[in-house]
């Protein structure tokens, strides 16, 4: 008796899976239909009215989304170290990390002499 329970669990499982998918694939064709629909009727019309077919595109330059990233983390650093920027002038040390990677109080390291290995 348990393994007839249990053979029926399973094929139901499987036929509630089965399903499932059935309803996924058939949900993804429609929206990729809607779109080919929508897509159609604006090629039509601007054929109708003479303007030029224009595709869909995404307009993305990647060079927004590094700089995006770039302007949060000089906001995030700027406000670990404490230090507000002056509204009259700014300090050296301020200028210089805005200038790009050069360090607070660059000027002030020296040179290491190089000595034998003992």
């Amino acid at each position: 008796m348990n393994e007839f329970v249990a053979g029926v669990v399973r094929l139901l499982l499987r036929m509630v899976v089965i399903a499932m998918g059935l309803v996924l694939f058939a949900s993804l064709l429609a929206a990729a239909l809607v779109l080919a629909l929508v897509w159609a009727l604006r090629a039509g019309w601007a054929r109708l009215t003479g303007q030029p077919v224009t595709p869909w595109v995404m307009r993305m330059d990647p060079r927004t989304g590094f700089s995006t990233v770039f302007r949060s983390t000089e906001r995030w650093s700027s406000g670990r170290r404490g230090a507000a920027p002056a509204a009259d002038g700014t300090s050296d040390e301020t200028a210089a990390s805005r200038r790009g990677g050069i360090l607070p109080g660059a000027a002030e390291v020296t040179d290491v002499e190089a000595r034998d290995l003992r």
